[in-house]
């Protein structure tokens, strides 16, 4: 390893060298990067102290011994424990924003983001949402780009059963001076929000199945196994969602739930339910939309 560092010199050859390390080592990449390039890139700007708007004739600079070692312990630790990169970096990415994050959250890349830079729009009139209801939140990501992009007026409440998930949203809510807006909110599901309504729920629970939590890559398993697990199918916590959701709704409300991969299998169960499936131009599936009215309408027990 020290013959090697004698040999690259700039955060480029870095880049380089530790992009291949990472493709040579079959590394996962699947927590907010699809390549090993942009890992590499990740790391090394981490590891100097540098933004990611660095300038590009700063990619050339040479860098020192210390520099050298603090960039190469860290690619040690992405292929020796295969911790992701936001682990180790304590910072992702979701909606343009980042958040601070650490193994007592999952890493945000839900394509949900995609909906709130849009507002919602065209399932909701941005206006007319005053309380908005983020349930399993995690980060506290998507009730904080909500209250950023999408819903400027409404209250946001961040809810999730993890006591230390919900410190990592309480730190991300105030790095962004939305405690007025931004409620954390300790809660298995809907249990402590008796009597409260909603004008949209989002939610991007847990959804692994019994056979995909089994065969997941290394990199999931240093996140927290109670924001993946799901049961055998995948579904233990939607049907318990489709089932109370229309008690926390307003008459025009709208129900947004990620499943993902589960998508077959909740369709499977619930043959009669016009589930809406969103689209995404930049990737993502298994998001389902339900509105008030047909929650009310179907069976969901």
């Amino acid at each position: 390893m020290d013959h090697t560092i004698d040999e690259l010199h700039t955060l480029a050859d870095f880049v380089r060298w530790g992009a291949s390390q990472f493709n040579k080592n079959d590394l996962y990449f699947g927590h907010g990067t699809d390549n090993g390039v942009d890992e590499a890139i990740a790391l090394v700007l981490f590891a100097l102290n540098l933004p990611h708007s660095l300038p590009e004739t700063l990619w050339h600079s040479r860098l020192t011994y210390p520099e050298k070692n603090n960039i190469v312990e860290l690619f040690q630790k992405r292929i020796q424990q295969r911790i992701p990169v936001a682990y180790l970096t304590n910072k992702a990415w979701f909606a343009g924003l980042d958040f601070y994050v650490d193994q007592r959250v999952l890493v945000p890349r839900s394509p949900i983001a995609e909906l709130i830079q849009q507002s919602f729009t065209p399932w909701v009139d941005p206006e007319k949402i005053h309380r908005v209801l983020d349930l399993c939140t995690g980060s506290g990501c998507i009730a904080i780009a909500g209250a950023i992009f999408a819903f400027p007026n409404a209250e946001i409440d961040a809810v999730d059963i993890s006591s230390e998930a919900l410190e990592v949203t309480r730190q991300n809510i105030e790095s962004y001076g939305l405690s007025e807006k931004v409620h954390a909110v300790h809660s298995d599901l809907f249990t402590n929000l008796h009597g409260i309504h909603y004008d949209l729920i989002v939610c991007n629970p847990p959804y692994v199945d019994e056979v995909a939590l089994k065969n997941m890559p290394t990199e999931y398993h240093h996140e927290p196994q109670i924001g993946l697990e799901a049961g055998k199918d995948g579904l233990f916590f939607v049907r318990q969602i489709l089932y109370e959701a229309v008690q926390h709704l307003n008459p025009s409300g709208i129900l947004i739930v990620e499943v993902g991969a589960s998508q077959a299998a909740l369709e499977a169960s619930y043959p009669n339910i016009p589930f809406t499936w969103l689209e995404f131009k930049h990737g993502g599936e298994g998001v389902f939309l339900l509105t008030a009215e047909q929650l009310q309408t179907y069976d969901l027990t």
